[in-house]
C-alpha cells in the first residue's frame, strides 16, 4: 500500500514518519560538521595541557576531524542535501579545526619548548612563532572564504583545489607531531618547523592546483583490486600510523609543488624550443 493511500484511508504517522526521516537525512551532515568541530575544540584544550601524551592526542584529533569533514560533504553530495547554510557551517568548523588548533599545537609543538640558548633570545623565537601561527589560521580563513566564492579550479572540474586545501596543511602538522612526538627543543630545528608552517599557509593561499578526488565514483561499484588497496591502506594506518600518514602528508603536499614545476617547465620548454 502506497503512502498515498496510507494517508488518505487515515493511517497514522505515515507522513509524519516520513517528514522525521527527511529531516534526520538534512541534520547528518550538519552532525559530522559538529564532530569536526569537537575535534578541533578536542584539540585546542589538549594542546593547551601541554603533556607528550596530551599532543599526540590533538594531533590524533586532528586527524579524526579530517575524516569527519570529508564524511560530511560526501554525505551531503550523496544525499543532495547540501545547502549554502551546511557549506557556511562548515567552513567555521574547518577554521577551528584546521586554523586555530593545528597552529596552536605547531606553536606548542615546535616553538614553546626550546631551550635556552647563550647564542640567541628565544624570546624572539617565540614572537616569531606566534606570527607565523598566526599567518597560518589568517591563510586558513582566506583559503575558505575563497573556496566558498569561487569554488574549484576554473576548466577542471571538479577535480582540482586551488591553492593546499585547509586539512591536508593541518594534517601535515598532525602527522609531523604524531611521528616525531618529542616537542623540539633545539631552536634551530624550531626555525626549521616554523618555515615548514608557514610554507604550508603560503600554499594554503596561493593558487598551486591540488586534486581534490572528488571526480572518483566512490559512490559506483568498484572493483575488487581497489577494494583491497584501500583495506591495505586501512591496515597500513593501523598498524604504522606514524610512518604511513607522514608519508601521505608530505606527499599530497609536495605533490602540488611538483605538479607545478613540471608544468613551468613544460611550458617554458615548448616556448623556447632549442634551437638545432
Amino acid at each position: 500500500m502506497s503512502n498515498f493511500e496510507q494517508h488518505e484511508l487515515g493511517f497514522p504517522g505515515s507522513r509524519s514518519g516520513n517528514t522525521r526521516l527527511r529531516r534526520g537525512i538534512y541534520l547528518l551532515p550538519s552532525f559530522l560538521t559538529v564532530a569536526n568541530m569537537l575535534c578541533g575544540f578536542y584539540a585546542v584544550m589538549s594542546t593547551l595541557k601541554g603533556g607528550l601524551a596530551d599532543l599526540d592526542y590533538a594531533s590524533k584529533a586532528i586527524g579524526l576531524a579530517i575524516v569527519f569533514d570529508s564524511f560530511d560533504g560526501f554525505v551531503a553530495r550523496a544525499t543532495g542535501t547540501s545547502s549554502e547554510f551546511g557549506k557556511q557551517f562548515d567552513s567555521l568548523a574547518d577554521i577551528v579545526s584546521f586554523g586555530i588548533a593545528p597552529a596552536v599545537l605547531a606553536f606548542t609543538w615546535g616553538v614553546h619548548g626550546i631551550s635556552e640558548s647563550e647564542f640567541l633570545d628565544i624570546r624572539r623565537i617565540h614572537e616569531i612563532g606566534w606570527w607565523v601561527a598566526l599567518s597560518f589560521v589568517i591563510c586558513c580563513a582566506w583559503r575558505l572564504a575563497r573556496f566558498n566564492i569561487q569554488g574549484m579550479a576554473p576548466g577542471g572540474g571538479s577535480r582540482y583545489f586551488v591553492g593546499l586545501p585547509c586539512p591536508a596543511a593541518a594534517g601535515l602538522i598532525a602527522a609531523s607531531v604524531h611521528a616525531i612526538k618529542t616537542p623540539i627543543e633545539d631552536w634551530r630545528w624550531s626555525v626549521v618547523w616554523m618555515i615548514v608552517v608557514a610554507s604550508a599557509a603560503a600554499l594554503m593561499s596561493s593558487t598551486v592546483k591540488y586534486r581534490s578526488f572528488k571526480d572518483l565514483p566512490m559512490a559506483r561499484r568498484q572493483p575488487s583490486m581497489a577494494i583491497v588497496v584501500i583495506a591495505l591502506l586501512v591496515w597500513l594506518i593501523v598498524f604504522d600510523s606514524e610512518v604511513v600518514l607522514m608519508l601521505m602528508a608530505t606527499a599530497y603536499v609536495a605533490a602540488g609543488v611538483t605538479l607545478l614545476v613540471v608544468r613551468v617547465v613544460r611550458h617554458r620548454l615548448v616556448s623556447n624550443p632549442a634551437k638545432t
